[in-house]
């Protein structure tokens, strides 16, 4: 049947239009030659229908071709549109003022001199290394420096400005402790005498003057719960670590004046640290001689301290302060930012308003949220994966990682004044006298503290103010708490491509929730408390797996000294994990919505530059004394190595760079614990 004619008679009723056809097709007869009855008339009419269908039928079809030739004509331009606009760098680079701007960073940062297979830090950071010498008075210079400075120079505008008016009082008072501080004029004017007065009040100083030596507990009493000073031990009051849901007062050792034990014990090993020129006639020069001359009269075998026994010693050692005095002008760093500091540390939260109401992008907080519960998700994808974990093990840390509880941003009661000025309320606050300030601020922290025993710990208190530019892991609370101040570039943009937004503050949430699984966190349970909920199997494979991962890091070396893989475990361990659940949670995304599109520039693929954006996040400069004070104190390995010893154990990255076997950056031997 003719194609045309059914769809004629799609719209009729198909019994009629199968009757009507029918009929024609049923008349058979020859009409008698020159004939006209009705038969004839109608074979007649029936021959000449035929064969104008006939002629219809050759027409449709030739209109049928035309019409697929047209369509097929039609797809292939459509083809070859995508595939030219998919060409065409106007559409697949991204050229919005965010994308030119970080792609412009980005390149200054690289040092495209280095293959990226022999020194990863080196090619990611070596234009960075260039471009920023060690700022005068510093130590150390990074990223996390920089930013903080920034949050600092906000601060401060906010807190000289001086149509300054808020309805906190907290606020208020965050200002009059800021510009008491900056009171450097009144601070020398009153000179030593209000902490003269505060050692005769609670009973001398031996080496000041006379001292009630019976009144020895008193004294002790008062230095360490009124003024928080930790001369022996320290106490505090904190979460029980084997029932969590109690606050309990913690006993534990005082710290040290040096950073570390070492530099009182192994003098060989730290004389790069200790060494310093000491020209003469400085002021370090006219201290030496004077404590050389009192060591001399002192008896040998006797350390210095064991013979000052009477009071001509005791006075000689303290007079021996600096020939010139130098006073607050002199600091290498500007006394407002020493100001700002001490602000933060006074009134953390209260200044926090101030700077989550003028620099945070209340979305921000929305969009990280989305970012942990990815990660977290990629991780647990992982566990799944693990073949050296049992089931039961496996379904214990599941849960574990579904319990973690995030915090992003700030606390919501610092926006409202109330309850702002109820947290500080108590803490007197004057702009006149610093110091009576400072002595202030330890009475209101020790009674805020003893406040807290016996009450359970509340999962919504914060270690951190909204500033910091940091973040951490509580196993007691089993939570991570990611501040304001570190949602910023380069961590965070939200303008930013996802593959920098994820190889940033992506790769610091998943180091934080790894935080709960590492050599110390592995050992809390889902609720923060300290217990054994591993089976034995799992127990001995994981510490196989981290002792690969501890053998690798004590390889590493700075200045010739190797790093301290046990000491750094815990960190290696997270920033391993949080890499490898960033880069999973970054291609879920892309599943999600779809391949985005690339800086401009730099020539880098997005998934490449997930692991530059993580890199560059690293890039630091340091003293070699700063650095031996690293190796020897600090749990985080340095920078360099937080790059390279990561990456080196990111099959993702070797296959995205394409990093042979045998290679620095591909050494054959990959250590991986999640």
């Amino acid at each position: 049947m003719n194609v045309a004619l059914q769809e004629l008679g799609a719209g009729n009723n198909m019994v009629e239009y199968k009757r009507a056809t029918l009929r024609d097709e049923d008349a058979t007869e020859t009409p008698v030659e020159g004939g006209a009855s009705p038969d004839a008339m109608e074979v007649g009419f029936q021959k000449g229908t035929r064969q104008l269908l006939g002629s219809r039928r050759q027409l449709e079809l030739v209109l049928a071709g035309v019409s697929l030739l047209l369509a097929a004509l039609l797809l292939g331009c459509l083809v070859g549109l995508g595939v030219q606009y998919r060409r065409d760098p106007s559409h697949s680079t991204c050229l919005t003022e965010a994308c030119i701007r970080v792609a412009g960073k980005i390149l200054e940062s690289l040092d495209r001199g280095v293959s990226p297979c022999e020194d990863f830090y080196q090619f990611s950071c070596g234009g960075w290394i260039r471009r920023n010498p060690l700022p005068d008075g510093r130590s150390r210079w990074n990223t996390f420096n920089s930013l903080w400075d920034q949050n600092q120079a906000i601060l401060k505008h906010l807190l000289e400005n001086t149509t300054f008016n808020s309805s906190s009082e907290a606020e208020r008072k965050t200002q009059r402790f800021y510009l008491s501080c900056l009171q450097v004029e009144r601070i020398e004017e009153l000179g030593a005498q209000p902490l003269r007065d505060l050692i005769d009040k609670i009973g001398g100083w031996n080496i000041t003057g006379p001292w009630d030596q019976d009144n020895f507990m008193e004294v002790l009493k008062a230095v360490a719960g009124t003024y928080r000073a930790t001369p022996f031990f320290t106490v505090y009051i904190s979460a029980d670590s084997k029932s969590s849901n109690s606050n309990v007062i913690q006993v534990d050792q005082s710290g040290l004046f040096l950073p570390s034990r070492d530099y009182y014990l192994n003098r060989t090993a730290n004389e790069k640290g200790q060494s310093r020129e000491v020209k003469p006639g400085t002021d370090l020069d006219h201290q030496e001689k004077c404590l050389s001359q009192l060591y001399d009269r002192m008896p040998e075998g006797l350390t210095p301290l064991a013979t000052l026994k009477n009071d001509q010693q005791r006075r000689q050692l303290g007079a021996c302060p600096p020939a010139s005095r130098p006073g607050p002008h002199s600091s290498c760093v500007p006394r407002w930012q020493t100001c700002i500091s001490n602000t933060d540390d006074a009134l953390g939260f209260a200044l926090g308003s101030l700077f989550v109401k003028a620099t945070f992008d209340r979305q921000s907080k929305e969009i990280a949220e989305g970012m942990i519960s990815e990660i977290r998700t990629a991780f647990e994808e992982a566990l799944g994966q693990l073949v050296w974990m049992d089931d039961k093990t496996r379904q214990a840390a599941k849960e574990k990682a579904d319990a973690i509880y995030d915090m992003i941003g700030f606390p919501d009661f610092i926006l409202e004044p109330k309850e702002l000025d109820d947290v500080y309320d108590g803490y007197e606050v004057s702009e006149d006298s610093f110091f009576q300030n400072m002595l202030n601020l330890y009475n209101f922290s020790a009674k805020v503290m003893a406040d807290q025993l016996r009450k359970p710990p509340s999962r919504d208190q914060w270690s951190m103010t909204p500033q910091t530019v940091n973040a951490y892991y509580l196993p007691t609370k089993n939570e991570i708490v990611f501040p304001a101040g570190i949602l910023q570039a380069p961590f965070y943009a939200r303008n930013h491509p996802k593959a920098l937004n994820f190889g940033g503050i992506g790769v610091v949430m998943g180091h934080e929730l790894t935080h709960a699984f590492d050599d110390q966190g592995r050992e809390y349970d889902k609720e923060g408390n300290l217990r054994p909920w591993w089976q034995n199997e799992s127990l001995a494979a994981f510490r196989n797996h981290t002792a690969c991962m501890e053998e690798q890091y004590n390889q590493y070396q700075v200045n010739g000294e190797r790093l301290n893989g046990r000491q750094t475990l815990g960190e290696n361990i997270a920033d391993n994990g949080g890499l490898k659940a960033a880069y999973n949670a970054y291609k879920a995304w892309l599943r999600k919505h779809g391949e985005e599109q690339q800086l401009p520039a730099v020539g880098l693929t997005n998934h490449q530059l997930f692991f530059v954006g993580f890199a560059q996040v690293w890039c630091s400069v340091r003293t070699p004394e700063s650095s031996h004070e690293g190796l020897v104190t600090d749990p985080h390995s340095p920078a360099r190595f937080r790059v390279l010893g990561t990456l080196s154990n990111s099959r993702d990255f070797l296959r995205h760079f394409g990093c042979p076997v045998g290679s620095p950056m591909n050494p054959g031997q990959l250590c991986e614990v999640w």
